[in-house]
């Protein structure tokens, strides 16, 4: 199907740019927006063949030009990374970060069948999935290092929830305020979580999912394994309830994965990130709701956080 509406356009440079990285006789028949995009623009674009067939590639293109030259190198150097390595990303088509032949920074990629699951049901079934997906990204040995991670959230920009547990968010504050813990480095995907993941699940059959891709690898950098586990655990207590989150760690370590020894330097990296998402919250419950989790609201979401984030405080050790 052929979408004509704004939202799916492909601009007319990026349109040239992306003909020219096609096979000769294909050309773009039809554009599709899709959903959950939060940093950029995501089509999905139809390609008719010389064959009368089609295939789908993907377009990422970033309106907001802010750093969108870093994270599209970020991109297009993990994409390349993970190519043969068995971890299921796209694959590199072209890359234009610096908007240098088209209306903005721009990547074009292969698109992978699949989707999103976000739901609870079948959840039991796909956290080990999940688990053993991020060990595998991990396993990924760079020739050249990847740049550091970014952890932007300081003491001072935490954002509490109203009506949160006053003495547990003071206690976690307290606990970023401390240097971050030193450790090996691992290749990071830096926002492995459920809305990044692609499955493929039998009708149905919820408990049979498998995984078909992961996206989304603008933040690609090098870091400790805590720090993807962190994050993915922060986003699965707020999309299913805060016992997921230590639930996916221990995942992670049953497949393989190896945390930080110390309980200490644990608690650090979760409650590192759970404090990031207290800045974004409704940023990132927005496209929650528009893949169909309506009852993720910012206060329903933000109410998760506070009692994850408690959990953590609360935890033994």
């Amino acid at each position: 199907m052929t979408h004509h509406d704004e939202a799916a356009a492909v601009r007319p440079l990026t349109r040239a740019w992306v003909s020219r990285h096609l096979a000769a006789g294909e050309r773009i028949v039809g554009t599709e927006a899709l959903p959950g995009g939060i940093t950029a623009e995501m089509r999905r674009l139809t390609i008719g063949t010389r064959d009368g067939g089609t295939r789908d590639l993907v377009l990422r293109t970033f309106v907001d030009t802010e750093h969108a030259e870093d994270r599209l190198h970020r991109e297009a150097g993990a994409l390349t990374l993970c190519t043969g390595t068995g971890v299921p990303a796209p694959g590199l088509v072209a890359v234009d970060p610096a908007a240098s032949h088209g209306e903005y920074p721009s990547l074009l990629m292969t698109h992978l069948a699949g989707r999103t699951v976000l739901d609870d049901e079948g959840l039991e079934a796909r956290v080990p999935l999940l688990a053993r997906q991020l060990v595998a990204i991990h396993a990924v040995r760079p020739v050249e290092r990847p740049r550091d991670y970014v952890a932007l959230t300081t003491a001072d920009t935490v954002v509490v929830p109203q009506g949160a547990d006053a003495a547990a968010w003071a206690a976690a504050i307290d606990v970023i305020r401390r240097p971050a813990p030193p450790g090996a480095g691992r290749f990071l995907h830096r926002d492995f979580q459920p809305g990044n993941v692609l499955f493929e699940v039998p009708p149905g059959d919820p408990a049979g999912a498998r995984i078909t891709g992961v996206v989304d690898w603008a933040a690609a950098s090098w870091g400790p394994a805590d720090l993807d586990v962190a994050h993915c655990s922060t986003n699965l207590a707020l999309l299913h309830g805060p016992a997921w989150g230590p639930r996916f760690a221990e995942a992670y370590e049953e497949a393989g994965g190896a945390l930080a020894a110390a309980a200490s330097e644990r608690l650090y990296w979760r409650v590192r990130d759970a404090l990031a998402l207290s800045e974004e919250v409704r940023r990132v419950s927005r496209p929650w709701r528009e893949a169909g989790r309506t009852d993720l609201t910012a206060r329903a979401v933000e109410e998760r956080l506070d009692a994850y984030v408690t959990a953590l405080m609360d935890a033994p050790g």
